[in-house]
């Protein structure tokens, strides 16, 4: 894991929120196994997109071509963030819930697959290796302890 760069990094996140999101949107009704999922999904979310921002889309900010990049997808994690504040004020009961996950599940895939197909390739010409190692692990760290003061 220590000698992962940021992109194999961020990659190992976005597997788990795929995982986490599909789980999420097979449950159905009330219950203590959606509520579960929703807390794991909704950490993950937040722990990933707060070190994101900081250890890959502001560093790519201070490349003129990593400006727009970055602004978009700073933008889609905002939107994501509107997405799990409308579940959680959402009764996870009603037959409007899983619709809703599933909005979210779509736009997080949505955002994931530009990141790992078009944001990664910009990125890794704009960053060294040096800088792809140094980010992973300072990705890393804000990472756990993000997942650590929301557990």
């Amino acid at each position: 894991m220590a000698d992962l760069n940021i992109f194999e990094t961020l990659r190992e996140s976005h597997e788990l929120q795929r995982t986490l999101y599909r789980q999420l949107t097979e449950t159905s009704g009330d219950t203590p196994e959606r509520g579960a999922l929703f807390d794991q999904l909704k950490t993950e979310l937040a722990a990933h997109a707060l070190a994101e921002d900081r250890h890959f889309y502001v560093p790519l900010m201070a490349h003129d071509a990593g400006i727009d990049l970055s602004r978009h997808a700073i933008s889609e994690h905002h939107q994501i963030d509107e997405l799990v504040e409308s579940l959680e004020d959402a009764d996870p009961a009603t037959p409007t819930w899983l619709p809703l996950a599933k909005k979210l599940a779509e736009k997080v895939e949505h955002h994931l697959k530009e990141e790992e197909h078009r944001f990664f390739q910009m990125a890794g010409k704009l960053l060294t290796e040096k800088q792809k190692m140094a980010l992973a692990t300072s990705y890393r760290a804000d990472y756990e302890e993000a997942k650590a003061a929301t557990a």
